[in-house]
């Protein structure tokens, strides 16, 4: 296994990252790579610890832990190590369909659960990843694999976001005749619109949906399946449908005087930033969605944290961010283990260019919004600040966030983004299909399952188990290609 010792003769090294001054100028992507030579040594540092928890993807008190598409990970970082990148990505690409998109976007579940982690700071198997991919496009080692017989078979997949794109991409590597349908101007889903181009820049999507269209896939934009195409058409057309369409229907805030002009969902302020940017390859910045404004983002996670990044580069007057639940600890607590997902504190990018920005770190804990305050317009112009602390509900013996009286606070705010989470999939969606849900508006499916309760449709990605990541997203796809496939065959070599 590479090289036993290089673990305790390398230190943990990342690629360069642009300084937080610089990188607010444009949208760009901010995070750079090692020399392959340096990088080697990274891949060196993998230690052959015996049980790769790394590679695991494994529920551990109610969180991921390790990578979810059980990526082989000790095995591609030995490849690095020694020089055999062709290989490396070989390997690679028999468990991920994408590895460009998640070693720009996920949060390496894979390093929290690193062994070498335990002791001292863990193996950078993202960088590793991303120094594989980029290798193999550099060398035209990509390509997606046309099948030399068709099935027969058709299928409809509603929605290109990661699980749409890897079912796609599996079920037409086994013959079958795909046709994605996207209800957005851009094939992408989540990936296109939900996050920012400086994490992901959109090129690294154009390339892959290019490859898959030479592939046979057929990509049909700016259709709403529910609406502009009832579920009874397609139906009628394939023989099979998978819904992908990701779990958009976004957690509100109720408080007095919403509907005050001013205030957006996360999702919708961000995809409008990266449409306008797009449409005008990068040359009309969409600063009046903004500037001058101060800006209040509800809500902590990536999301939250992507509003801070873009609002500041748009030329918001102030950006602070709500956190309802209490600030984590710097480090891991007894009750949270390794190699459970550490809950501690985290400074994302966002975050770190505020601090640049406006001297301080925007976030606020057990922190909620009490009230909008419109101006005679009808505008924002206020938001009233309550404390939260934790107390226990004695009926359900739950520990609930309790607004804390006389704690509130009147601060200025002319825009507030909600980035407070999603609460599983659109109704007009589900209802056209006529798919039971469970009580957590998901839709519903045998366990470990992806047929629905109507017949021919089957679910993947965050529209069946909720809100999560892109490499989650991506790893249910490839599952419910494979179970539609031996719905079809009666086999599956997927």
């Amino acid at each position: 296994m590479g090289k036993a010792s290089g673990f305790l003769e390398y230190k943990r090294e990342v690629g360069p990252v642009r300084s937080e001054k610089d990188r607010l100028k444009d949208f760009k992507e901010f995070h750079g790579s090692l020399p392959l030579k340096q990088q080697r040594e990274q891949a060196a540092r993998c230690m052959d610890c015996g049980v790769p928890f790394c590679q695991a993807g494994l529920m551990i008190s109610g969180m991921m832990s390790g990578c979810p598409l059980n990526n082989l990970i000790p095995e591609i970082n030995d490849l690095v190590y020694r020089g055999r990148m062709e290989e490396a990505y070989r390997r690679l690409s028999i468990t991920h369909s994408f590895p460009e998109f998640t070693s720009r976007v996920c949060p390496a579940l894979c390093e929290a659960a690193c062994t070498c982690g335990y002791s001292d700071e863990p193996v950078c198997a993202k960088e590793n990843e991303r120094a594989v991919i980029e290798y193999a496009y550099e060398n035209g080692l990509v390509k997606e694999e046309v099948p030399e017989i068709r099935t027969g078979k058709k299928i409809a997949v509603v929605g290109s976001g990661p699980s749409g794109l890897a079912a796609a991409q599996l079920l037409n590597r086994r013959g079958h005749s795909v046709t994605v349908y996207e209800r957005s101007d851009r094939i992408g889903g989540l990936l296109r619109y939900g996050i920012p181009n400086m994490k992901l820049d959109k090129s690294v999507i154009d390339r892959r949906v290019k490859l898959m269209e030479e592939a046979g896939i057929n990509f049909v934009i700016s259709t709403d399946i529910g609406k502009d195409i009832p579920a009874s058409g397609l139906l009628k057309e394939f023989d099979k449908i998978i819904l992908a369409c990701g779990a958009s229907n976004p957690r509100d805030i109720k408080a007095p005087g919403r509907d005050a002009n001013g205030i957006r969902f996360a999702v919708d302020f961000l995809s409008e930033v990266t449409k306008r940017l797009l449409d005008s390859d990068f040359e009309k910045i969409p600063e009046d969605l903004v500037k001058g404004r101060d800006v209040i983002v509800i809500g902590g996670g990536d999301t939250g944290n992507d509003c801070v990044g873009t609002s500041i580069r748009l030329g918001a007057k102030s950006v602070t961010q709500l956190e309802m639940m209490p600030k984590p600890p710097a480090c891991r607590t007894a009750s949270n283990p390794w190699p459970e997902w550490p809950r501690v504190l985290k400074t994302d990018y966002g975050q770190e260019e505020a601090i640049a920005v406006f001297g301080n770190d925007p976030r606020i804990y057990q922190t909620t919004v009490k009230e909008f305050v419109k101006d005679k317009k009808g505008n924002l112009k206020e938001v009233v600040l309550i404390s939260l602390e934790s107390r226990k509900n004695e009926e359900t013996g739950r520990f609930e966030m309790i607004p804390v009286e006389g704690s509130e606070k009147t601060v200025p705010a002319q825009l507030v983004l909600i980035a407070a989470g999603f609460l599983g999939s659109e109704k007009y969606v589900t209802d056209d299909f006529g798919v039971e849900l469970d009580a957590r508006t998901n839709v519903k499916t045998g366990l470990g399952k992806h047929a629905t309760s109507a017949d021919r449709i089957y679910v993947t990605g965050d529209m069946h188990i909720g809100q999560s990541l892109v490499v989650r997203a991506i790893a249910e796809g490839r599952k419910a290609a494979k179970e539609v496939d031996e719905a079809l065959m009666g086999y599956s070599n997927l």
